[in-house]
């Protein structure tokens, strides 16, 4: 449910196949080419297609951010104190 206009979802099994991939390292094309098109034997181009609007209409709605590049997990040293 959207937060910013009380907007339902109901996620058919794709789009519940993308939102437990999107952990915001994955780029969406991967997410459609190793998992999407092998389970549900659908051509990448459309696939992809599908997808980058689905992803579109939950950050319209504000329940998914969308970037540019993945995140990057920083390794710099924390600052704990044993």
């Amino acid at each position: 449910m959207s937060a910013v206009d009380s907007t339902l979802f109901n996620l058919n099994p794709v789009a519940a196949l993308i939102w437990q991939a999107a952990d915001g390292k994955t780029p969406l094309a991967k997410i459609v080419e190793e998992r999407i098109c092998p389970e549900f034997d659908v051509e990448s181009r459309e696939a992809l297609r599908d997808a980058e609007q689905f992803v579109m209409d939950l950050a319209a709605h504000g329940i998914l951010l969308l970037a540019e590049s993945p995140i990057v997990e920083s390794s710099a040293p924390t600052d704990k104190k044993s």
